[in-house]
Order: C-alpha cells, then structure tokens, then sequence
C-alpha cells in the first residue's frame, strides 16, 4: 500500500514564512482574529483525516469502484466509503470554509484548499464526492435567491447534502451552446427540465440522503448558443416547506461510465425526465452562475494533480532509498550492502526532484490564489477586491492546466522509480497515474485553459492583467537585484519577465491576421506563463531560505529549499526557450496538413 506523511512543514513554510497569510487576513474583518497557530491545528487534524482514515480506502476503493442497481438507479460507493464521509461530517470538515451565517466555521478558503490538498493525495476520489458541494454552494451563495440559500446552503454547509454540477450532454462537450437540455415554465416558478447529461462526478451515490444538481437547460424561447442557456437547481429529492425531504424527483443516473482512473468515484450517466427544477439568477444567464462553479472546479482539479504529485513523490523518494541497484557511477556508496540504492543514480534523483520542484511550486501558487481568492471576496479595500479578482482570472487557467500537466509527468516518472514494480497494482502508483489523467480532461481541458489564458485573459486586455503579475516578478528582481546570491534566481526572471512583452505583442499581431495562430501558440504559452509564476514563487521561496540560512538557521528544511530551487532554475525553467520557440513557428505547420491527415 502506498504512504503518505502531510506536508504540514511545507504548508507553514509557504503560509507563514513566503506569503505571510496571517497578516493578509487579519486586515480582513471576517479573519480578524485568525492566527498561525490556529490555522496549523487544523491542518494538523485534517492532515490525520486524510492520512489515516482516506489513504487505506484508496487501493480497496479502486479495486471494488462503485455498483450500480439498474433496476433502482442506485449507486454504492466501496466499502468503508460511506463511513469516512460520516466521520467527515461529524468531524466538521464540510463546514471549514463556508459561511457562518449558514452553519460554517468561516475559516479561511486557504485552510480548505491545503486540507483538501492533503485529502486528494490520501484519496482523490472520494474527496471528489464532498468537493464538488463546495462550487455548487459558492454558485448558489453567489447568485441564489435568499429561499434557495434557506433552502439548500445550510443542509450543503453540514456535507448533509452534497451537490454536483451538470453540464456536459452526449453531443456536446466544452461547447455548451450546443445543449439541448431543455426547461419548460410550469406557471408556479418551476420548470420541468427534461434531457441527458453525462460525465458528472458524484451524480449519484450513497452518502448523504439527498444531492443537488446544478443543471444547464434551454427555455422555450432562449435564444441560441451559449446567451440562452439557463442554470437550474434540480434536487434528487424535492424539498418541502418544512426543509424535510418529499418525493423523489425525475432526475436518475441511468449509468455509470467506465473509466481508467478515478474509480471509485460514481461518473454517472444522469437522466432528467421532467425533472422539477428551480431556475438560479436570471433566465438565459445561467453561465454567469455556472462559472463561478466552473472556476471553483478549475483550482481544485489543480489541487487534485498537486495532491498526486505530492504523494506519488513520497513514495518514489522512500522507494529510492530502499532499493537496491547497481554500484553508484563514483564509487560504491553503500559498501554494506550488495548494491547501491538506486537515490544514488543521477537521472533517478532528477526524475524525484523534479516532482518535488512542481509539488511545492504549486503548492506555494495554489496558496497565494486562494489568498487572492479571499480578497476578493473579504477585503475592505474596493482597489484590493478588484485587483485580486482580476489577478486570479489570469493564474486561474495556469493553476487548472500547468499544475495537471505536471501533475501527469510526475506520476508517471515517480512510476519510473519503481521499474516494473511500479506497474504493479499493490504498490499503488500506477493508481496515481490514472486518476491523473482525468484532471487534464475536465473542467475544461487543458488546451481550453490555454486559449482562455492567451487569447481571453491576455491579449483580451492587451495584456494588462499579465503586466500587473509583471509588477510583482519587477518588484523582486528590484528587492534582490544586486545580491549575488540571490542571482541564479532573480536573473531568469528577470529575463524571461522581459522576453514575455515581446512574446505576447508578436503572438498577438500574428493573432489579429489569423486567429489560428493563437490556437497554434496558446498550449506553448501557458507553459511559458506557467514557468515565469513558478519561477517568481521559487525565487521568493529561495529567498527565504538564504535569509533563514544567513542568520545562522540549522533546520536542513532550508537547504533542502534552497537545493530543490536551484535545480528547478537549472534544469526545468529552460523549457521556456523551446517552448517559445515551438510557439513562433506559426499555425501553417498544423493547418497546412490535409494529406497528411486525409
């Protein structure tokens, strides 16, 4: 069985020491009182949550996946899952985060995310059940009116209920103005919501009495595309007056996918046949409440590969310093034992370092967005909110798609490590490679991300929100500019900060000729863009650990950050100089191609 030990360390180095959260959120009403050491004691406990209660159901749970009654529409979850989710619930795990005004413990959203990172290393998914709730509760706190709050959030906020979000239709992915779900006006408020839905994790499942579905759907007379599209809440079960649960509403799972990963999480086929459903916000503006959904997901399918890399690379690294291989190229190492344990190899401690480079650099973006998050939503200051908003939108697309695909290369060469036994079951890592994969699909994929990031969020503003992530790499190329130690850091920053206006204004005019070109250049950009936020946060990481090890800190932490910073600068930023230059070979060598895809 696989281990895992929660970085709690990690979490505290980039919390308190790099981003300094506690002085952020005190400045915040709602987090006035909050301190460093209540925030590590809850991480201490959610971290024995995942660890001990997740982690053992994650092979089973794999092996077993869920069971489908076809008869009754119904859906088991493997063994011991329906328990964990109860000591979840009893253990106001659900609550974390959310609003006190519907029952939540109004902890900071970067407590939730480092739980959940730690949940999705024990065990993605089942933190796929209880996670999707949480973007379900922010679209209806966001845009419900204050009966569907009253109706839904508190049951939502105790993990009484969970929630799912219901969008993708056999005929049409990612292109949602193509759904032909559609919703008929009753003339009491309701709508009969009849058509098909696939793909939608935790659609149906055993544990909690009633799930909440945030259903896409036409109105009779929406116009077409994407601007008629309205959103729907459609409970399993209707709810009386009362809060109590009444009958079974029209909306069932008529299947379950089969899939390479994720497999004990319940993918369902999910049926609405005249379904009761309640229209969320204004009619034909459904996305407006469905983004804030979708954006939710996007950060925490970047959590998900986070948590993977993180626990595929614990287990490489305790592998690597058991197994015993071959003699070390300089000299026997381990002149005790019949061969030398294979850490001492060159390329099997570049493929460990490189999964403990991309955990903790997205580790360390994952907080500062969720930061961010909360400022829009919590600082007094309007300047704050908006800026913060605007910031996230840009990070928001890299944290989904450079964090995932990282997340992919990672568990496969943490996979690596192990050889053949890798491949095998029982040690759990060819798991961590197939769940994975999903999370380069959904929520959008990753080429999806890549062209909201350079033709939406970038050149959609010339570039102005990317300038305002400029400021804070300039601002620290300023601050360490002349310190010679700090110079294998600050410099491809520095570099790659100014190369990056140039990069975008040519892709740009390219752009304006011929839109393919932004197509062409977007999977590479991001990569890119992806590597200048890594870099910054490596820099600022290495420049904590300089300062610690300058005043005389003996804690090895510090070495070890300082060590895995310089092997990120040396020997996966410079992927950026291919990557832009793959990216200015234009879209002729791909459009131009009919013979060779007749």
């Amino acid at each position: 069985m696989a281990i895992y030990t929660p970085p709690l360390r990690d979490m505290q180095f980039v919390m308190h020491e790099m981003l300094n959260v506690t002085a952020d959120l005190q400045a915040m009403p709602v987090h006035a009182e909050m301190d460093a050491d209540t925030i590590n004691a809850v991480l201490e406990e959610g971290g024995k949550f995942a660890s001990e209660v997740l982690l053992p159901l994650n092979i089973s749970g794999d092996t077993e996946g869920c069971t489908f009654d076809v008869a009754s529409h119904a859906v088991t979850t493997p063994t011991g899952y329906k328990e964990a989710y109860a000591q979840y619930v009893a253990g106001g795990w659900a609550a974390l985060a959310c609003d006190p005004a519907f029952g939540g413990q109004g902890l900071p959203l970067i407590v939730n995310q480092c739980f959940y990172e730690m949940m999705n290393s024990a065990n993605q998914a089942w933190t796929m059940y209880p996670g999707l709730t949480h973007g379900a509760y922010a679209a209806l706190d966001t845009h419900g009116t204050d009966a569907q709050k009253k109706t839904y959030l508190h049951k939502m906020t105790s993990g009484e209920w969970t929630g799912t979000m219901c969008l993708t239709e056999p005929h049409c992915g990612t292109d949602l103005g193509l759904m032909r779900t559609k919703a008929e006006p009753q003339g009491d408020g309701s709508y009969k919501i009849t058509g098909n839905k696939i793909f939608i994790s935790a659609g149906e499942h055993d544990l909690t009495s009633n799930i909440i579905h945030l259903v896409l759907a036409r109105l009779p007379d929406a116009p077409p595309g994407i601007k008629g599209v309205s959103l729907f809440i459609v409970p399993k079960f209707l709810v009386n007056a009362d809060g109590s649960l009444g009958a079974r509403n029209g909306i069932y799972c008529g299947g379950l996918e089969h899939k390479m990963g994720i497999k004990s999480n319940s993918t369902a086929q999910i049926v609405l046949d005249g379904a009761v459903g309640t229209l969320v916000g204004q009619p034909n503006k459904g996305m407006q409440g469905m983004f804030v959904m979708m954006n939710a997901a996007r950060l925490g399918v970047g959590n998900q590969s986070l948590g993977l890399t993180e626990v595929a690379f614990q287990n490489a690294l305790a592998y690597a310093k058991d197994r015993l291989q071959m003699r070390s190229l300089t000299g026997t190492k381990a002149p005790d034992k019949a061969a030398d344990p294979i850490i001492v190899h060159p390329d099997v401690r570049k493929m460990l370092l490189t999964a403990k480079a991309y955990a903790e650099g997205g580790r360390a973006l994952m907080c500062f967005s969720s930061m961010l998050l909360e400022k829009e939503h919590n600082h007094p200051d309007e300047a704050v909110r908006k800026e913060s908003g605007e910031l996230l939108a840009l990070l928001t697309p890299i944290v989904k798609a450079f964090i995932t695909d990282n997340g992919w290369t990672c568990t496969s060469t943490c996979l690596q490590v192990f050889g053949g036994h890798g491949y095998i079951k029982e040690w759990g890592m060819e798991q961590f490679v197939r769940d994975a994969r999903i999370n380069m699909i959904y929520e959008g994929t990753n080429t999806i991300q890549s062209l909201d990031l350079l033709g939406r969020k970038v050149l959609g503003n010339n570039g102005a929100t990317l300038k305002k992530f400029g400021k804070l790499v300039g601002a620290l190329v300023a601050e360490e500019g002349v310190n010679e130690k700090m110079a294998e850091f600050i410099t491809p920053i520095a570099i790659l900060g100014e190369q990056m206006t140039k990069f975008t204004t040519e892709l740009g005019f390219k752009g304006f000729q011929n839109p393919d070109e932004v197509g062409a250049a977007a999977v590479d950009y991001l990569r890119v863009a992806g590597h200048l936020v890594f870099g910054y946060f490596w820099a600022r990481m290495a420049q904590v650990a300089l300062r610690q090890i300058a005043a005389g800190n003996q804690d090895p932490f510090y070495l070890a950050k300082l060590q895995t910073a310089r092997f990120y600068f040396a020997k996966l930023f410079p992927e950026t100089a291919t990557l832009m230059r793959t990216a200015r070979t234009g879209s002729t060598v791909l459009m131009d191609t009919d013979a060779a895809l007749a």
